[in-house]
């Protein structure tokens, strides 16, 4: 039976790079089990849109490792992405339209607290790292 999943990356990853490692994988592992899947980025979890820290993830899991960035592709496309834009600008420093993250501007919803709350009402399961 197919489940809404609502996936939010808000805190800081570079506190704790398992569990964002984790998240990760728990989102990917729902796209792949057949779930509806809208994944949110905030804050400082916004860093997960920045290829070079994904690439300091995947060596966390061991030289030469692609696990992260496998990871991350399943989710930018079969996802539906949403993101702080403001939150991008405070923690990444890049502007809408830079073409600096790891997903084009246009494949994302932005949106703020409104989105949150409008995602969490309506799912079933909710994973927050």
């Amino acid at each position: 039976m197919s489940r809404n999943y609502f996936v939010k990356f808000v805190s800081e990853p570079k506190n704790d790079t398992i569990k964002t490692i984790v998240g990760i994988a728990c989102a990917a592992r729902a796209i792949a089990e057949g779930h509806e899947v809208s994944v949110f980025f905030a804050a400082a979890g916004t860093r997960l849109l920045d290829p070079g820290y994904i690439e300091d993830l995947n060596e966390e899991m061991g030289s030469g490792s692609t696990a992260v960035s496998d990871m991350m592709g399943v989710i930018t496309e079969n996802a539906t992405l949403y993101c702080s834009f403001a939150s991008v600008k405070a923690t990444l420093g890049h502007s809408e339209g830079d073409g600096a993250l790891i997903v084009p501007d246009d494949k994302i919803k932005w949106s703020g607290p409104p989105g949150v709350i409008e995602l969490s009402a309506a799912s079933e399961v909710q994973l927050v790292y």
